[in-house]
């Protein structure tokens, strides 16, 4: 009975120790959504940019979520690492470096077009919401099997960048 008691107690501390830490590297899915919002719910302006989004020439519509600490904005040859989550725009989420609990590093000049436009206009530490449409993103239709077709909507956040 003392063990038993002994290991419930030891197992009960390492639960509250694994669920109250957070992780440094920005991976704690609560710290995520400190806003009260769920991570991976779609935005509800989904389905088309809203009228308060801005526009590049290229068709790219973007808005700003969080505003940032730094004053520098990547170049396409930088190596970018952000968190994000991405829907079609009928609400199905498709991707998200949150739900795999890791932030994503790539080169900016080797993603989809949308991306390498987008994250040129963002600063480290900001939060933008994407609406690419599909000839900035996989094409209409898609040139690589089994990806999204037609506008995608992102919500990135730029935690560094090399």
């Amino acid at each position: 009975m003392r063990i038993a008691l002994t290991l419930l107690a030891a197992c009960s501390l390492l639960t509250f120790t694994a669920c109250s830490k957070a992780d440094a590297s920005g991976n704690d899915q609560a710290a995520q959504a400190a806003d009260g919002a769920d991570p991976f719910a779609p935005p509800a302006d989904v389905a088309a940019p809203p009228k308060d989004a801005k526009r590049t020439a290229s068709g790219l519509a973007y808005k700003s979520l969080k505003k940032g600490t730094g004053m520098v904005k990547p170049r396409p040859t930088n190596s970018v690492t952000v968190h994000y989550t991405g829907w079609t725009t009928d609400g199905k989420m498709f991707d998200s470096s949150i739900k795999r609990g890791r932030p994503a590093t790539f080169p900016l000049n080797r993603v989809i077009k949308g991306w390498t436009e987008g994250l040129q206009l963002m600063v480290q530490g900001e939060k933008m919401r994407f609406w690419i449409p599909g000839n900035l993103a996989y094409g209409d239709p898609p040139k690589r099997p089994g990806a999204p077709a037609g506008m995608l909507v992102f919500d990135v956040e730029l935690l560094s960048f090399k």
